[in-house]
């Protein structure tokens, strides 16, 4: 059983579609990348299945984002020169060794 909910459009080439199947006799929802190419067609291998006894939890956890949670903000400084992901500055390193990680809740 397959049950397509929606799709949310990434780039031209690429949607992400939602739906709930039964792959491999386990129930679920499944979200993934599906491409309209010239060379390829179809869903990728880039996705997440939460399976079925797994989506109260992941309900829960959607339901608690907040509109005000996803608004974007201004950015406060203009970009300066990009660094290798790996690398951070003095003022990053300093900032994150001051602040505390934030536990998150388990669901």
């Amino acid at each position: 059983m397959e049950k397509d909910i929606g799709k949310i459009n990434k780039n031209d080439t690429t949607d992400v579609v939602l739906r709930v199947d039964d792959f491999a006799n386990r129930k679920g929802l499944t979200i993934r990348e599906f491409v309209t190419s010239d060379r390829y067609t179809g869903f990728t291998k880039a996705g997440v299945k939460i399976s079925a006894t797994d989506f109260p939890k992941f309900k829960e956890m959607i339901n608690s984002i907040t509109e005000e949670d996803m608004k974007e903000e201004a950015p406060e400084e203009p970009a300066k020169e990009q660094l290798p992901p790996e690398q951070e500055t003095l003022d990053a390193k300093e900032k994150s060794e001051e602040e505390p990680k934030e536990d998150l809740p388990d669901y």
